[in-house]
């Protein structure tokens, strides 16, 4: 026990597990990949995998670490994000409590995951007893909105994401309402970043389908890298959560990691972490 298992969902995205999968396998013990039985979304639509993804998984998975897990995922009488944490919750039951259990969706990439797990291991004594000390590990996601001609748009201020616990409890997606202890771990992710027909095909069928505002797909045709900075306000449930973005002149993944590293502008700095881990502490200090 005390390992670091990784969970994935593999759905309609799956080729983006081509480069969610190689940043996290070194540093991982175990990595667990979640698959519909019947190749169902949650919106009840059917995906197909290409033979080819499950070549490459193999060739890949050169220290045999990662498992393929299938089951009923759909379920008619749930609503798509009420499948969305229940499809969490078996997969982390399936990896294991007593492990470290982190999920990562397709289309998030770690920078440096090795940094993350090192981070992690200082709170290995809440897995002697999980159930009784039940916390969640954050990270900051830096969005990806947009492919353009020549770079990538990007919402230019780290949000809180959660990824990881030792008791499962999930209340809605990865979220525990427990405790958030925050690491220093910054992760690239895709969200929106899709072209037209993808995104439009992801919104109908990810578990947030049903609250897509009306203004978001409008904006996010018309934005492009000369004059992002005449638009604001482009979150596609409430817009002003992502204010701002920003630009990489770059379209390759690896030199978008090294713009991130090199960035004083995306450092979330100790004194801010540390403000938020002792909020946390101090507002479960009394439950």
């Amino acid at each position: 026990m005390k390992k670091i298992h990784v969970g994935f969902l593999l759905s309609y995205d799956y080729e983006l597990l081509k480069l969610a999968i190689p940043p996290v396998y070194k540093a991982s013990d175990r990595i667990f990949i979640a698959i519909d039985e019947n190749s169902m979304t949650w919106s009840g639509n059917k995906f197909t995998v290409d033979p080819s993804f499950y070549v490459w998984l193999k060739e890949f998975d050169t220290d045999n670490k990662i498992e393929l897990y299938y089951d009923n995922f759909y379920v008619p009488s749930l609503t798509t994000t009420q499948m969305d944490t229940r499809e969490r919750k078996m997969l982390s039951d399936k990896m294991g409590i007593g492990n470290w259990l982190i999920q990562v969706d397709s289309d998030e990439y770690f920078i440096d995951f090795d940094g993350f797990v090192k981070q992690l291991r200082k709170y290995d004594h809440y897995l002697d007893n999980p159930e009784k000390h039940k916390i969640q590990i954050a990270a900051f996601w830096l969005i990806i909105y947009k492919y353009t001609e020549n770079g990538i748009l990007y919402v230019d201020k780290p949000m809180k994401s959660i990824f990881a616990t030792n008791y499962p409890n999930y209340k809605a997606f990865r979220r525990t309402n427990e405790r958030v202890i925050y690491l220093d771990s910054l992760v690239l992710h895709e969200s929106v970043s899709r072209t037209e027909e993808e995104l439009r095909f992801k919104l109908k069928n990810w578990s947030h389908n049903t609250h897509v505002n009306d203004s978001f797909m409008d904006k996010w045709l018309k934005v492009n890298e000369t004059n992002y900075k005449d638009f604001k306000d482009f979150y596609y449930i409430e817009p002003d959560r992502w204010k701002t973005l920003d630009y990489f002149p770059t379209r390759n993944i690896e030199e978008v990691k090294k713009y991130t590293q090199a960035s004083e502008k995306l450092k979330l700095g100790k004194m801010y972490l540390f403000f938020k881990n002792f909020g946390q502490w101090f507002k479960f200090l009394f439950k």
